[in-house]
C-alpha cells in the first residue's frame, strides 16, 4: 500500500472568461474600444498605436510576475515607498530609549503592534492561566498551545493516512463549531544549542571523575551539538470577534467570558490532536511562556539564556526567568525589499505553492532541515475556514465561472486542454462534498530562513528554495511583505497573511 497522495485541491476563484477575473476583462475590453473604433474609421497608424497601447495594457495588467502582476508589484512598491518614508517599516522598541513603560505591555513591530496579550482564569488542576490574545487590528482572539509529536519518519503508509483522516476529522470539528476561522500549524527547527545538556552535565559531573572521562562527555557534547536539531511546535486557534462575543454572552461577557467560551474549543481541539494526530503533549502556554516562545522567535541565540535562568530559578526562587511583554520583541527591526531584519539576525520567507500532482503527508520535511550551524528554519502551515454560507456561495460561483468559462471556449472554438480539464472536475466536485458534511478550506504554507547577519542571508534564501522544490513544490518569494511573513511563520500569536485590519 503506497502513501496517499492528496491532491484534490482547486482554485480559489476561477476566471470567467479564458481564466480572467472580472476586473481583468473589463480593463483588457476597455482599453480594446479604441482600437476598435480606430479600425472601424479604417485610421491605420491611429490603429497601430491603440494596439500598442492595449498590449502594453494587457501585458500589465494580466501577466504575472513571480506572482504579481505589474500593476500589483507597482501597488506595492509605493505603499513600501511610502511606508518608509513615513518611517512605518522600521521599528525601534521603547525599551531601547528608556520608555519601556508597563513591561506586561507588549511592544512588538508591523502587524504585531496591535496585539494585547491577557491572562485567561484558572483551568485545570494547576489553575494554569492561559494566554488569550488579543488582536485589536483584525478583530480577532487566539491561543496557543505547544505540541510535541513523534515525527513521521517511521510512519508506515497506514499510519500516514489514518493521521491525515484525523487532521481532517480536526477541520472539520472547527467549522462545526462555527467559532474558529482559522488554525495554525507553527514548526520552528534550529540546531541545537546544547542548553539542556549543559545544565544535565553541571548536574551529574562527579568532582573526581577520570579526566580522560571528562574528556571523552565534553567531546560527545560537542560533537552531539553540533549535529542535534532541535524543533519546536505550536497549534494556534484564531476566533474572530464577531463569533465569539456573541458565545460569550453565556459566559460573563469581557475578557473571562471570551476566555472561557474559547476554553471550551480549546478542550474539542485537544482531544482531536491527541486522538487523530498522535500528538502526545499538548500544552497551552501561558502568558510568560508565550512572551519567552516569541522573544526566541525574534533571536534565536537567547533561548540559552532563557533556559539557563529557568534553571536557576528551580533552585533560587528570587531569580527571575520571565521576559516581559516589554522586551518580548526585537531591539530593533527594518523591512527590505527582500529580506526582513530584526536584532543581529536576517530572515527570507517564501510561500510554498502546492503542486497539480499532488502530495504526501510529511512531504514538507526536507524544508524544515538547517544545512549550516545558527540557521534555523521555520514553517506555517494555515488552514483558514471558510463559514458554511460563504462557502456554499463562492462553490456556487465557481461552478458557475467554471461552466461558463468551459461553454466560452467552446464557442471560440478553443480547446480546453488536459490542465484546465481537471480543475474544471476538481471545482465541480467541490459542492459535492461540501454537500456531505466537509468544510471548505484554503490552505497556504510558508517557510522562513533565519541566520546571523554576519552571513549573506540571500544564499541562505536560495537553500530554502532548494529546499522547497527539492520537496516537490514550488517556491514563491513574498518580497516587500516579509515582515508580515516572519511574524506570521516564527511567532505563534495567531498572525495570518489572509486577514488584514479591519
Amino acid at each position: 500500500m503506497g502513501s496517499v497522495v492528496y491532491d484534490e485541491y482547486a482554485k480559489d476563484r476561477t476566471g470567467y472568461f479564458f481564466g480572467l477575473s472580472g476586473p481583468q476583462l473589463i480593463v483588457t475590453v476597455a482599453t480594446g474600444i479604441p482600437a476598435v473604433w480606430a479600425l472601424s474609421r479604417q485610421q491605420w497608424g491611429l490603429l497601430l498605436g491603440f494596439l500598442a497601447a492595449w498590449a502594453l495594457a494587457a501585458t500589465l495588467v494580466l501577466v504575472p510576475i513571480a506572482g504579481r502582476t505589474a500593476i500589483g508589484w507597482l501597488a506595492a512598491t509605493l505603499r513600501h515607498t511610502a511606508g518608509g518614508v513615513a518611517g512605518w517599516t522600521r521599528f525601534r522598541a521603547r525599551a531601547t530609549t528608556g520608555q519601556a513603560g508597563e513591561l506586561d505591555e507588549a511592544d512588538l513591530p508591523g502587524v504585531l503592534a496591535a496585539i494585547t496579550v491577557h491572562d485567561g482564569p484558572p483551568q485545570g488542576i494547576e489553575q494554569r492561566r492561559v494566554a488569550i490574545i488579543q488582536h485589536n487590528a483584525t478583530r480577532t482572539w487566539a491561543v496557543t498551545a505547544a505540541i510535541t509529536h513523534p515525527g513521521l519518519a517511521t510512519a508506515d503508509a497506514a499510519e500516514r493516512a489514518s493521521q491525515g483522516a484525523g487532521l481532517t476529522a480536526l477541520l472539520n470539528a472547527c467549522a462545526r463549531t462555527e467559532l474558529v476561522n482559522e488554525l495554525l500549524f507553527t514548526v520552528r527547527s534550529v540546531p541545537d544549542d546544547g542548553a539542556e545538556r549543559d545544565q544535565w552535565m553541571n548536574r551529574h559531573q562527579q568532582p573526581h571523575a577520570p579526566d580522560l572521562a571528562r574528556q571523552v562527555n565534553q567531546g560527545l557534547a560537542a560533537l552531539l551539538t553540533r549535529a542535534a536539531v532541535r524543533t519546536e511546535a505550536f497549534v494556534t486557534i484564531v476566533v474572530p470577534e464577531g463569533r465569539l462575543a456573541r458565545e460569550a454572552r453565556e459566559y460573563g461577557r469581557g475578557v473571562d467570558g471570551r476566555a472561557r467560551a474559547l476554553a471550551m474549543v480549546m478542550d474539542e481541539v485537544e482531544d482531536h490532536l491527541r486522538a487523530g494526530l498522535r500528538i502526545r503533549e499538548v500544552e497551552w502556554l501561558t502568558s510568560p511562556e508565550l512572551a519567552a516562545a516569541v522573544r526566541t522567535g525574534f533571536a534565536p541565540g537567547d533561548r540559552a539564556s532563557i533556559v539557563d535562568a529557568l534553571t536557576a530559578h528551580a533552585a533560587n526562587p528570587n531569580v527571575n526567568p520571565d521576559v516581559p511583554w516589554a522586551m518580548a520583541g526585537p531591539s530593533g527591526a527594518d523591512l527590505a525589499i527582500r529580506h526582513y531584519s530584526h536584532d543581529a539576525w536576517n530572515s527570507i520567507s517564501a510561500t510554498i505553492k502546492l503542486p497539480a500532482r499532488g502530495a504526501v503527508i510529511g512531504a514538507l520535511a526536507p524544508v524544515l532541515a538547517p544545512t549550516e550551524p545558527e540557521e534555523r528554519r521555520c514553517l506555517l502551515v494555515a488552514f483558514p475556514i471558510l463559514a458554511q454560507s460563504t462557502a456554499d456561495k463562492q462553490t456556487a460561483s465557481a461552478e458557475w465561472a467554471a461552466d461558463m468559462g468551459e461553454e466560452l471556449r467552446a464557442k471560440a472554438g478553443v480547446k480546453t486542454r488536459a490542465k484546465d480539464r481537471i480543475a474544471l472536475a476538481r471545482t465541480r466536485s467541490l459542492d459535492t462534498r461540501l454537500a456531505t458534511g466537509n468544510a471548505l478550506i484554503r490552505p497556504y504554507a510558508v517557510a522562513t530562513v533565519t541566520a546571523p547577519k554576519t552571513q549573506r542571508i540571500a544564499e541562505y534564501g536560495r537553500r530554502l528554495d532548494s529546499a522547497i522544490r527539492h520537496a516537490g513544490f514550488s517556491p514563491l518569494r513574498l518580497d516587500l511583505a516579509q515582515d508580515a511573513a516572519f511574524a506570521a511563520t516564527a511567532t505563534p500569536l495567531g498572525a495570518s497573511l489572509l486577514r488584514t485590519e479591519s
